[in-house]
C-alpha cells in the first residue's frame, strides 16, 4: 500500500516507485494508493494516481480519517494478510497507524527528516546526513536510496545540448536558423512553468506572459510553450490570463491572453495544440502530455516558479530561471507543517501568510532544488517585486550568450542525483515483504 498526499509527491515520487514495484512483482502484487489531505492539493491527485497503469485502486484524501480510526476504506477494500505500507508523502505517523491496523510492515521514504524510529520497520533516505543523528540501535533500519527526483534523469538522460547553429549565430549576431527539433516557423523554444496551484498561478501566469511579450517584441522567431500540470485543464489555466477573473493582472497589464483551441488557431500557428493568444498575436502552446520531458528537452531555457518542477528541470539539465514574485505577499500559502496550517486558516490566514512569507524572504534562503542540492545559486533565483522587462532582459542576455546556458547545464548535470532511488526503495519493500507464498499479496 502506498501512502501519499500532494500533487508533487503523486507525480514525482509515486509514479517511479509503483513502476519499480510492478517491474519486480508484476503477477502477484496489488498496489493500493491511499491519499492523505494536503494544503497543496488540487483535488485531482486521486484521478492522476488511478491513471497509472501500475496502480490497482486509489482512495481519495477525504476518506483517510475513517480509515485511520477503524481500518475501513470507503469502498470496503479487502486486504491481503501480508503487505507493506510505503510512505511517500504526508505525516510520517500515518504509516505507523495504518501498519498496526493492517498488520503490515512499514517503509518510509525520508526526504528531510526520519521520525518514529522505534515504530517504523525501514527507512529509505535521500542522503546519509538524515541517518546521522539516529541512535545506534535503530541504525540498521536506515538505507540511503538517493533522490526520487533524479528518476527523471533516468527517463531522459541525454537532453540535446545547445544547438551549435544557435551558439555560432548568436555570437555573431546573425539571423537565427531552424532547430530540427521544433516546428519550422520557430528557431528556439522557451518553456514557461507558472506552477499548478492557484496561489502561484494568479501571479505566475500574467508574469510569464508579460515576459514572453517583452521577448517577442525583440525576438520574433522565439517560440513559447507551457507544459500544463496534470492537475490542471487548459480552461482553468486560461482563466488566470483573463483580467475579469484575475485581479493580479493589473500588476503586469501585458500578461493577458485568451484560450484558442486547436480548431480555431491561425493557419500559421502550432499544429494540433491549444494555445494562449495575446492581443499582439503571440501564441503560447499548451502541452497537455504528461510527463512533458520531450518538450522540456527541446527548451533552450525555462522560466519556472519554485517547486518540484525545478528538480525535474535540474535532473534533465535544462537551464532555468526561477522566479518568486511577491506583489501579493499573502498569495504564497503552500508551506509545510505549522506555517502551512496557519497560512490557510479562515479569516486570519492572509495575515499569517504575509508574516510567514516576510520572515522566509528575510532569511535569504535558496528555493530552487538544484541550488539546494549544490548549496549555492547555480541557477538564477529572482525573488521580490518582479517586473517583466527585467526578467526579459535576463532571458535575452542568456539567449545572446549560449555559452552561459551551456555552463548552467553542465552545473546541473554535476549536482543532479544518480537515478536508481525507486529501484532501491522497491528492494527495501520486498525485503520487508519476504518471500512470496504463491498467492496474491
Amino acid at each position: 500500500m502506498i501512502l501519499s498526499n500532494g500533487p508533487g509527491e503523486v507525480t514525482t515520487w509515486v509514479r517511479p516507485v509503483v513502476q519499480a514495484l510492478r517491474k519486480y512483482k508484476s503477477d502477484r502484487l496489488r498496489i493500493s494508493v491511499v491519499l492523505s489531505p494536503c494544503p497543496h492539493a488540487t483535488g485531482k491527485e486521486a484521478a492522476i494516481a488511478l491513471d497509472y497503469p501500475e496502480v490497482d485502486r486509489v482512495q481519495a484524501p477525504a476518506h483517510l480519517i475513517p480509515f485511520l480510526l477503524w481500518g475501513k476504506t470507503a469502498d470496503n477494500w479487502d486486504w491481503s494478510d501480508r503487505g507493506v505500507v510505503v510512505f511517500l508523502g504526508g505525516d510520517q505517523f500515518f504509516p505507523v497507524i495504518i501498519g498496526r491496523r493492517l498488520g503490515y510492515r512499514t517503509v518510509v521514504y525520508a526526504e528531510w527528516e526520519a521520525r518514529w524510529h522505534g515504530f517504523i520497520d525501514r527507512f529509505g533516505v535521500i542522503k546519509p546526513e538524515i541517518a546521522a543523528p539516529v541512535k545506534p540501535k535503530f541504525a540498521r533500519k536506515f538505507t540511503v536510496v538517493g533522490d526520487l527526483m533524479a528518476e527523471v534523469a533516468a527517463k531522459k538522460l541525454s537532453c540535446p545540448e545547445i544547438p551549435p547553429m544557435l551558439r555560432a549565430e548568436a555570437q555573431h549576431g546573425g539571423t537565427l536558423g531552424h532547430d530540427p527539433l521544433v516546428e519550422p516557423h520557430a528557431s528556439e523554444l522557451i518553456g514557461l512553468l507558472p506552477g499548478s496551484k492557484p496561489a502561484k498561478l494568479y501571479q505566475g501566469v500574467p508574469l510569464i506572459l508579460a515576459v514572453a511579450q517583452d521577448i517577442y517584441k525583440l525576438r520574433r522567431t522565439t517560440r513559447f510553450a507551457i507544459p500544463v500540470a496534470p492537475t490542471l485543464d487548459v480552461e482553468t489555466l486560461a482563466g488566470f490570463a483573463d483580467p475579469d477573473r484575475n485581479p493580479l493582472i493589473q500588476q503586469w497589464p501585458t500578461g493577458v491572453a485568451e484560450l484558442v483551441m486547436a480548431g480555431d488557431r491561425p493557419a500559421s500557428g502550432p499544429k494540433n495544440r491549444p494555445c494562449l493568444q495575446t492581443p499582439t498575436g503571440l501564441l503560447v502552446e499548451l502541452w497537455t502530455e504528461f510527463p512533458a520531458y520531450d518538450l522540456l528537452c527541446q527548451c533552450m531555457l525555462c522560466l519556472t516558479t519554485v517547486g518540484a518542477n525545478t528538480a525535474e528541470l535540474g535532473a534533465l539539465a535544462v537551464p532555468m530561471i526561477v522566479f518568486l514574485p511577491t506583489q501579493q505577499l499573502d498569495a504564497m500559502r503552500a508551506w509545510d507543517g505549522l506555517p502551512g496550517l496557519l497560512a490557510n486558516l479562515p479569516f486570519l490566514g492572509s495575515a499569517f501568510a504575509k508574516l510567514i512569507n516576510w520572515l522566509v524572504l528575510r532569511q535569504g534562503r535558496l528555493f530552487a532544488w538544484p541550488n539546494i542540492w549544490a548549496g549555492e545559486a547555480i541557477v538564477p533565483e529572482l525573488v521580490g517585486q518582479l517586473q517583466s522587462r527585467d526578467m526579459a532582459a535576463l532571458v535575452l542576455d542568456f539567449l545572446a550568450h549560449p555559452e552561459k546556458l551551456e555552463q548552467m547545464a553542465d552545473l546541473l548535470r554535476a549536482v543532479r542525483g544518480q537515478p536508481g532511488a525507486a529501484e532501491k526503495l522497491a528492494e527495501l519493500v520486498f525485503e520487508e515483504l519476504g518471500p512470496a507464498q504463491g498467492k496474491r499479496i
